[in-house]
């Protein structure tokens, strides 16, 4: 035991923002039960890694991060997605104290019980409000949901997290005021599946504020939409992984008005219909064409990131000029894409007709080199123009930002010359001067 007799666990968080959210709530309920938490191997009574299982390339790393403390600290409990696949852990590091699978904050915390005591009579006040964050103090990430009940044929997040199951509206509410309400600005609202919130519960009417409110991602992004910070301004509210279901169209005014940021991360993966019906993704590349178009006559200001799968079993030569023809069309502002690779227990491994990898790698580099010019060409559009941006950092040299186009970590960002008297969470009015291929510079507005 370390100094003071108080227990301490140090914390390992690999993998994507819901992992992220899963990390948060586990130090949360750490720090209510009286652990410290440790920011190093060697103050810490045991360790918790907190994986990521999606693909080879975070298996390989996550297995690295148990081998690290295990090698750093000795005691290790493991959770997250690779903790579902089987005795994968296990197998690698038998010495680990215990594996759980994601979303599995009571059993790591019966792990933690059983290799190191629970501190005496812990105070409630330990924890803020808003719990243990991660992040930055001025933007949080807000998990609606859990699971999925899709069954793409690439993916295995539903045999790790299961299927749909919705949080409730009014707790989803309550989560995301008591983070304003700490000084958070960005709330960006994660799931697996965020449009398809409350399918599971039927849309159930929940209650916020003393009113009824539907779990529904339009009625949940509106009254996200109104909550205000302490100083009065408009918190930003940002969608992430948004299937394209009928409904989405429902929440494009709410972004023209204003409410929630004008901005779509909506997975599309292909466009032939043919490759997304093996991915078993919607199939009408023409349809979505239309839908983009009538979006933006809405909301000019939307802005679009989707990401793609280059190589995917049986793709062919045309099939992949059609994917590029549709960006071309698509004017997609964001684009992540990435070669196909097997995923242990995908259905998509017993396709025929695996395209090579030095294929695979030709074609990822035409659609990035294509999707540059396509970026390029779009943020030279904004230069002169005067935006509102969100600051990250400040240093002696300026500041930088994020506008309404830029999740954290995953887009571009805006450099502001003459900002270095800002701070980090302010809102702030900048005149575009200049763009690259991915991010902007700007003045700020006196």
């Amino acid at each position: 035991m370390k100094e003071n007799s108080i227990s301490r666990v140090g914390f390992v968080s690999l993998g994507c923002p819901k992992a992220t959210v899963d990390s948060e709530h586990i130090l949360s309920r750490l720090r209510a039960e009286g652990y410290l938490i440790s920011g190093s191997y060697q103050d810490a009574d045991l360790v918790v890694v907190n994986t990521c299982g999606f693909i080879d390339s975070a298996v390989e790393e996550s297995l690295d991060a148990i081998g690290e403390a295990l090698a750093e600290n000795g005691k290790v409990i493991v959770t997250g997605c690779l903790g579902a696949k089987g005795d994968t852990v296990k197998l690698a590091h038998p010495a680990v104290l215990a594996v759980t699978g994601p979303h599995a904050a009571d059993e790591v915390m019966e792990a933690v019980h059983r290799h190191l005591p629970k501190p005496h009579d812990p105070f409630a006040d330990l924890v803020p409000p808003q719990g243990i964050r991660l992040t930055p103090k001025h933007f949080a990430y807000v998990k609606i949901s859990e699971g999925c009940n899709h069954r793409c044929t690439f993916c295995i997040i539903p045999s790790l997290r299961g299927d749909l199951v919705s949080r409730p509206v009014g707790d989803v509410m309550q989560e995301a005021q008591s983070l304003v309400n700490a000084g958070v600005r960005e709330l960006l609202v994660i799931s697996q599946d965020t449009s398809a919130y409350g399918v599971d519960v039927k849309y159930r009417t929940g209650f916020w504020g003393g009113k009824p409110l539907k779990s529904r991602m339009t009625e949940l992004a509106a009254a996200m939409g109104d909550l205000r910070t302490p100083d009065g301004e408009r918190a930003w509210v940002r969608l992430h992984y948004v299937y394209p279901y009928p409904h989405v169209d429902e929440v494009i005014p709410l972004m023209a008005q204003g409410s929630i940021l004008p901005y779509l991360d909506i997975p599309f993966q292909h466009a032939n219909q043919r490759i997304l019906k093996l991915m078993k993704r919607p199939a009408s590349s023409e349809n979505v064409l239309a839908r983009i178009r009538q979006w933006r006559e809405v909301c000019p200001d939307l802005t679009l990131r989707s990401t793609f799968i280059v190589g995917f079993p049986g793709e062919t030569e045309a099939e992949f000029a059609e994917l590029l023809n549709f960006l071309e069309e698509a004017q997609l502002d964001r684009v992540g894409a990435f070669a196909y690779s097997p995923v242990e227990g995908a259905v998509a491994n017993a396709l025929a007709g695996h395209v090579p990898p030095e294929l695979q790698q030709e074609r990822l580099e035409r659609l990035m080199l294509l999707q540059q010019g396509i970026s390029e060409q779009r943020l030279k559009r904004k230069i002169g123009t005067t935006i509102r941006v969100l600051v990250d950092e400040v240093d002696e040299e300026g500041a930088v930002a994020r506008s309404s186009a830029d999740a954290p970590e995953i887009d571009g960002v805006v450099f502001i010359d003459n900002g270095s008297q800002l701070k980090a969470g302010d809102f702030v009015d900048v005149k575009i001067t200049d763009s690259d291929l991915h991010d902007l510079w700007a003045e700020a507005v006196r």
